[in-house]
């Protein structure tokens, strides 16, 4: 395993983060999620390989996911040794204010993180989203509390414009608060908009970059099809359609599963490669529900693509809409 420098800061992070979304227990929302007798293997193994980075949020499985997480790190590893990284906006209840980034729901929400993950603090607190009702100030400051009082280590931002981001890292800097040290953008090898203006930002910042659905939630698997896939979560999650589901993207599919054919390799191996192979990525959240997933994407790692094969699978891309901002 390759361990790496989370942007600027000296905290060692391996180059894959096992993401939690999967794990916790089915839900309407999440009805392919597994259940926590399930998802412990992966957690376990995701250690023995040298995995440290476990990325989770409070609103996957309505928290479960958090309980989970937190037992199988007590069980299977010591708390130093690994970097938990959870975050906060979603809506955990049904009142006014049980969603979003003002200092009331933030104060609520990492002492109820942590009770469930059963841990004194998180390495890495990250806003889900930008949250358009709330002055960014009154959620800096709050993170910067959660900050000096110990409940976080570092803290980190999601999907939103570049020039979000900028204003926030700009208040921090002018008020003496905590900064964001990292960012969790949207971005594959069939959604690669944040090429333009969010992903320099970030190598000019020294953001560490931590990108979501690098396999773009099994499209980049071959185990998507037009008409959803052999999956429940292919069936049934509607995000996925709405993220990939042009004709460009099925064709960026069928030439990873070409690519992987030539090499040998699964076309997940492919597609985390080429993301791999970008200097300002730091480590793409990977999911696992599937024994060969975490062999995969640990197996990336050694898989080096030719500047032709590169070439090959960035050609067809054409530009997107904004996706996955909200």
């Amino acid at each position: 395993m390759n361990y790496i420098r989370l942007g600027n800061t000296g905290l060692k992070v391996s180059a894959i983060c096992l993401g939690c979304m999967t794990y916790g227990k089915p839900t309407e929302r999440w009805p392919w999620a597994l259940n926590e007798e399930q998802s412990r293997p992966f957690l376990q193994k995701a250690l023995e390989l040298g995995i440290n980075f476990f990325d989770t949020a409070d609103v996957y499985s309505n928290g479960a996911s958090e309980e989970v997480l937190g037992r199988a790190v007590r069980d299977f590893a010591s708390r130093d040794d690994v970097v938990i990284a959870t975050k906060v906006r979603g809506a955990m209840g049904p009142g006014p204010n049980d969603k979003g980034l003002s200092r009331k729901h933030i104060m609520r929400s990492i002492d109820a993180s942590l009770k469930r993950l059963g841990t004194d603090y998180v390495d890495l607190y990250q806003i889900h989203r930008w949250d358009n009702e709330t002055p960014i100030e009154e959620t800096l400051e709050a993170l910067h509390d959660i900050v000096r009082a110990g409940k976080a280590r570092y803290i980190g931002a999601s999907s939103m414009y570049a020039w979000q981001f900028a204003k926030a890292l700009y208040t921090a800097d002018l008020h003496g608060w905590t900064r964001f040290v990292s960012m969790q953008p949207h971005y594959n090898l069939v959604y690669r908009e944040e090429e333009r203006e969010m992903l320099p930002f970030c190598q000019d910042q020294g953001i560490g970059v931590i990108p979501w659905s690098p396999l773009a939630r099994g499209l980049l698997t071959g185990k998507r099809t037009k008409g959803g896939g052999e999956t429940e979560r292919a069936r049934t999650d509607n995000f996925s359609k709405h993220l990939y589901a042009r004709e460009d993207d099925f064709a960026i599919s069928a030439l990873v599963d070409e690519v992987a054919r030539e090499k040998g390799v699964s076309s997940a191996q492919v597609a985390l490669a080429w993301l791999l192979s970008k200097p300002v990525v730091t480590a793409p959240i990977v999911g696992a529900s599937k024994p060969g997933h975490l062999k995969d994407a640990v197996g990336a790692l050694s898989l080096t693509l030719s500047e032709d094969e590169t070439k090959r699978l960035e050609a067809p891309y054409q530009p997107h809409p904004v996706l996955g901002f909200s």
